[in-house]
């Protein structure tokens, strides 16, 4: 504000003198947008004020297209105007069209008041970013204040998605101990999903949580944020006085400060309805009067649908977690809150983890990873057996007496696997036979029957190739060398027993 001695000198020396505005400015020590401030709320230009001849054959647009359009910005008008031929600099037209432009008449504003209980004001606040490990995620502040006495619920998250801004509400109404009746939004997509004048869309999820805890959400009209400034005002101070230069480890000690201070230095402020009472007085009237809170809790986890492939795992959140090994290839439904992860297959719950806010970590239980190895070392064994009873069916007779007396399974199928490749087939089932009809069911007598019989028919011993199957080796082409070049070095050592 200026005095009106100054605004009256301002006028005289723009309008009789025909100063410019940077030498007013400069004479009278005040600031050039106090004395453009003072000559346009005058609404009398200088004669010759719009001197450009450049802009004169454009005025009448200007105008008309100002009258409807009031609101129109510079920059999409001197478009406009330029499509038009218009040849001058957007910084010269932006400084007419601020002459030019009809002024709105200030709008006085009613003192909004309201009953204890009555209402409660909600808003995100962003607040940066938190890094944590390779991710970086934003913080985010959720505020409601109670309009009586300003009481304020203060909490960080790591974004303003759906699932947090049900905790918030869910957060704050535990720690009012009561729902305000009427909840004022400004057109957040959380709240609103779609809105046409006075016919509003909300998100299911709100009321889904309108109809739990009982309370009236109201958006307020576009462009008036004088209908939340309670709330609005409280982030602003939260930026202030509490966040500006404050030090934290993680985020569970940044909301616990957070809460200390709402209970603290918060609470202990004037309440601006009653200032000679502090909030935290103000709000022991208003608690009673606030609705009960329901009986059951309010469940906001967060539910979604994963599709699992070949790999025992789930992705959620940027992260990997594990599941038994037999639920690959299906749908599961992942549901989680800020500390844990869990997966369901249908109703049933198979997995449980810790969670992380990471960004690309595998979180595993030891009993998925034991499972799968277990799995795949029992399919192997299985393929082996598969082989062994289409080659030589006997092989299950001996395998049975062999479980009996509490012999190695395991064992006993990689030595028939070797005598099946180093005898074949047929002398395999006809050695098993014999060795369950004698009596001596065990691989010590196959052996000794198949090498019996091989010395009876004066056969040389079996030779078992040693090769890898990895076609990397199986492939490899191996080039011969010429023999003279080991006669060579039997010369060279002849040579040297002479000397």
């Amino acid at each position: 504000m200026i005095s009106a001695d100054l605004e009256a000198e301002i006028l005289r020396l723009y309008h009789a003198e025909h100063w410019r505005v940077g030498t007013i400015s400069a004479q009278l020590e005040v600031h050039h947008s106090v004395v453009e401030r003072v000559i346009s709320r005058s609404g009398e230009m200088r004669s010759g004020a719009v001197r450009s001849t450049m802009i004169e054959p454009y005025l009448p647009f200007i105008r008309e297209t100002l009258e409807k359009y009031p609101d129109l910005t510079a920059s999409r008008l001197y478009e406009m105007v330029r499509q038009r031929g218009y040849p001058g600099s957007p910084d010269h037209f932006r400084h007419l069209v601020a002459h030019l432009r009809p002024r709105k008449p200030a709008e006085a504003y009613l003192r909004v008041r309201t009953l204890p209980g009555e209402q409660g004001q909600v808003d995100w606040g962003h607040f940066g970013k938190l890094t944590i490990g390779r991710a970086q995620r934003p913080l985010m502040a959720f505020v409601m204040v109670l309009s009586f006495s300003r009481m304020a619920f203060l909490r960080f998250y790591l974004d303003a998605r759906m699932p947090n801004f049900l905790r918030g509400h869910v957060d704050a109404f535990d720690y009012f101990g009561g729902v305000p009746r009427v909840l004022l939004y400004d057109n957040l997509k959380s709240a609103v999903l779609e809105r046409h004048g006075d016919a509003i869309r909300f998100h299911p999820k709100l009321l889904e949580l309108k109809s739990h805890y009982r309370f009236d959400p109201k958006p307020v009209a576009r462009a008036r944020g004088n209908e939340k400034g309670r709330v609005e005002r409280k982030i602003r101070h939260i930026r202030q006085s509490f966040f500006a230069a404050r030090e934290f480890t993680d985020l569970d000690d940044l909301n616990e400060q957070a809460r200390q201070w709402c209970t603290g230095l918060a609470a202990d402020l004037p309440c601006p309805e009653d200032p000679g009472r502090k909030v935290r007085e103000v709000f022991v009237e208003e608690k009673p009067l606030l609705l009960d809170l329901p009986g059951r809790t309010y469940d906001p986890d967060e539910r979604v649908e994963a599709i699992v492939r070949k790999q025992p795992y789930v992705r959620f959140d940027l992260n990997d977690y594990s599941i038994p090994h037999d639920r690959i290839r299906r749908t599961l439904e992942v549901r989680a809150n800020l500390k844990t992860v869990r997966i369901f297959d249908g109703t049933e719950q198979i997995a449980h983890h810790p969670r992380s806010f990471n960004k690309g970590d595998q979180i595993e239980l030891p009993s998925h990873i034991d499972g799968l190895r277990e799995y795949k070392r029992k399919a192997k064994s299985r393929s082996i057996l598969d082989h062994l009873y289409r080659a030589a069916p006997s092989t299950a007779d001996l395998l049975a007496d062999a479980a009996k007396n509490k012999k190695s399974l395991r064992q006993m199928l990689h030595q028939l696997r070797q005598l099946l490749d180093a005898y074949g087939p047929e002398k395999l089932e006809h050695a098993i036979c014999q060795a369950i009809e004698n009596g001596t069911p065990h691989i010590g007598a196959v052996q000794q029957i198949l090498e019996t019989d091989r010395q009876a028919r004066g056969q040389p011993p079996p030779v078992v190739s040693g090769v890898s199957k990895d076609p990397r080796v199986r492939d490899l082409t191996v080039h011969s060398h010429d023999l003279q070049d080991y006669d060579q070095l039997t010369e060279v050592s002849h040579d040297s027993e002479n000397q």
